[in-house]
């Protein structure tokens, strides 16, 4: 505790608490309701006692339900929760959390000086209890078994103050299989060591044999020893709270024991481990409840949304790559059903562009400098394209190249290369971003170039479009941009031509600027005249990354304004029709499209919120618009760790159509698949969506 030892958090509250709740009463208030009950303990060898909070309309339906943990802090009781009743009710009713229930457990051993943690000390004054072992199993399968509860980590929170808070932050890193989320309120945590005159050397919570407490043993459960065995596949996110007027202790050498000083050290520690995501704040205030009332509704507002009685969705087994650094290429779907997946590699040093055939052939598209993908379409012949830059001679008539350029390569069904076309600047970069194969088994590609191959550059990077023919010749190249950084990043052919979008820093060419970052969508016809451009966003930094031409012939594209995934629609004359944002919380962004049977589009992006079940850090999100833009359906899955997206908050994700209404999906990942492995550094997935 950061108080004196004379001064408990109950002392401080106890007239409040004692007035919420009697023992063995229902709460008839509306809103949900507060009862008593009692585990069994084989560990204690007594019952745990609890007050336990149950939703509103628990009793009138069948549904099952998150549960949070509640822990008090030293000298208080299982009373002393029940002032979050009201911020319950209120946050249930108005949908900012789910309807939970919340275990309020009362821990009297060691004169409520417990710490939660399973005590060697044996002197005969307070003799150690397995209080750890208790709660964490004894209780939690009691609450399983008694309450209608979902017994997974992501529909388990644990939270504390004080000691509870103490508590509650050890319960989540010692017990990751059980708890995947924890509010830790003003914690009584001290690293290395507790101050001479704090209270957690006082009760044996922390000692050994005769001695009261032992400073290898509170090393050994505290958060610094727990932190770097944490499993990243097992995600914790934590929420941490201190007042800005806490305890200060009156001796300078114990002034970073100060529970302000102590949350910060503890956040900043925290947050620096794969598997945690870490908030802090600091409230006016002190020890008491008037931050800890806030601060728990803080934290339930931060934690709740994510609470789920359902796992999360994960990425199927098994990954592609090895075990240096991967990136995701493309995916195509053939007529006859067969997946073709394209990926970048450094599994033998230098990066190396790779397409295969799941479940057939594997092609290596390589030269001793680096070679990227950024597209694969399927053939009627049942071959592919695949298209992308590279930095060497990828056709043998660029020797001595050092810069990027364009390629595209065809294969057959056969796996065997028909041609490689490689064009570019010779004193500037080019790279291909997107690809769509035309009508006549050609090509179009869409890209950017700092050079000039159509005319003069305009300013900085222009974006560009190629036109290969059937047998990999360019059969022209149009560039287009303004003086800022212009970038096409996808391209689709459609009856009327082809249709680009990528993103700018300043106007294009027969468009306005909207300020910050534009995304852009232009129009060409086969032959490369350029008929309509719009841009798309707001006043901040906004790209489209993607783009298809749907059956009932709508122009959709997908990206970002301003932090939240926006598709669009337009007519093949220019004119919009419908527009769809999904808008979490957190980070979204659309990065891939494909056009379905009957009008409807699949967007396939990323977020870091909640459509579904959040499986951690990035994850990836599909969504199935019909042809008036409106959502349908839509999908989360991902791993514990980023997907869709790399460090620099690139999306790096393809998707296509795969026959019945579904979508084939590839893209970067840096979790651990479902019943498999990963290989390492970040890995490529496939993966089949179906609403």
């Amino acid at each position: 505790m950061p108080l004196p030892r004379w001064i408990t958090a109950g002392a401080l509250a106890v007239v409040t608490a004692l007035s919420l709740s009697v023992p063995g009463q229902t709460d008839v208030r509306a809103g949900g309701t507060i009862t008593t009950g009692a585990a069994p303990s084989p560990a204690l060898g007594e019952d745990i006692a609890y007050n336990v909070y149950l939703p509103a309309g628990y009793d009138r339906d069948e549904s099952r339900h998150p549960v949070l943990y509640l822990l008090h802090g030293r000298g208080d009781s299982m009373q002393a929760w029940t002032r979050v009743k009201t911020t319950l009710d209120d946050m249930i009713r108005t949908k900012r959390i789910p309807p939970v229930i919340a275990v309020m457990p009362d821990a009297p051993w060691s004169e409520r000086g417990s710490w939660y943690v399973d005590s060697r000390y044996t002197g005969d004054d307070l003799p150690g209890r397995p209080v750890e072992t208790a709660l964490t199993r004894d209780l939690v399968k009691h609450v399983d078994a008694t309450y209608r509860t979902a017994p997974i980590r992501q529909a388990r929170l644990v939270g504390g103050y004080s000691m509870g808070g103490a508590g509650a932050l050890r319960y989540a890193l010692a017990h990751q299989d059980l708890f995947g989320a924890a509010a830790v309120l003003s914690p009584a945590v001290y690293t290395p060591l507790p101050p001479s005159d704090s209270s957690a050397r006082d009760y044996g919570a922390f000692g050994k044999g005769g001695a009261k407490f032992d400073d290898e043993v509170y090393k050994e459960l505290n958060y610094p020893a727990l932190l770097p065995d944490l499993d990243p596949d097992l995600p914790v996110r934590l929420f941490v709270a201190v007042g800005d007027d806490e305890y200060a202790n009156p001796d300078p050498a114990d002034a970073r024991h100060d529970l302000d000083f102590e949350s910060a050290a503890l956040y900043n520690a925290a947050r620096r481990s794969p598997a945690i995501s870490a908030q802090l704040r600091v409230l006016d205030g002190g020890h008491d409840w008037d931050v800890w009332t806030p601060a728990f509704e803080q934290a339930m507002a931060d934690l709740g949304p994510a609470l789920s009685v359902t796992p999360p969705t994960g990425l199927p087994a098994p990954l592609h790559g090895g075990a240096g650094v991967d990136w995701a290429g493309g995916v195509a779907v053939s007529a006859d059903g067969a997946l073709t997946i394209g990926y970048a590699t450094t599994e033998n040093g230098d990066l190396d562009a790779v397409v295969s055939r799941i479940g057939g052939w594997t092609r290596r598209i390589a030269t001793p400098a680096d070679e990227r993908l950024y597209g694969v379409v399927p053939l009627p012949d049942g071959g592919v394209l695949a298209a992308g830059y590279t930095k060497g001679d990828l056709d043998g008539e660029h020797a001595g190249n050092t810069g990027d350029d364009a390629f595209v390569v065809r294969i057959g069904a056969d796996g065997e290369v028909r041609w490689t076309t490689q064009f570019g600047a010779p004193d500037a970069a080019d790279r291909v971003y997107g690809l769509a194969a035309a009508p006549d088994g050609g090509a179009y590609v869409a890209g950017y170039t700092k050079g000039a191959l159509d005319g003069e550059n305009a300013g900085d990077k222009d974006a560009i479009a190629a036109r290969i023919t059937p047998d990999g010749k360019v059969a022209w190249i149009r560039q287009y941009g303004g003086p800022g950084e212009d970038k096409a990043t996808g391209v689709a052919a459609g009856r009327a031509g082809l249709y680009l979008t990528g993103s700018t820093s300043a106007a294009m060419p027969g468009t306005t600027a909207r300020g910050g970052t534009d995304g852009w969508l232009a129009a060409y016809t086969a032959d490369g005249t350029r008929t309509w451009a719009v841009t798309e966003g707001g006043a901040g930094d906004d790209r489209l990354n993607a783009v298809t031409v749907t059956t009932g012939g709508l122009v959709v594209a997908t990206g970002a304004t301003e932090g939240d995934a926006l598709t669009v629609a337009y007519t093949d004359r220019g004119k919009r029709r419908w527009q769809h944002t999904l808008a979490t919380a957190q980070a979204d962004e659309g990065a891939a499209l494909a056009a379905l049977p009957g009008g409807d589009v699949e967007v396939v992006g990323y977020t870091r919120g909640k459509v579904g079940v959040p499986a951690g850090g990035a994850d990836v999100v599909a969504l199935r618009l019909d042809a008036k833009g409106t959502q349908r359906a839509a999908a989360q899955l991902g791993t514990a760790r980023d997907d869709a997206v790399d460090p620099f908050s690139e999306p790096n994700l393809f998707a296509a159509a795969a026959g019945e209404g579904k979508a084939a999906i590839s893209g970067l990942t840096y979790g651990t698949p479902e019943g498999g492995r990963a290989l390492g550094n970040g890995d490529v997935f496939l993966a089949t969506v179906q609403h």
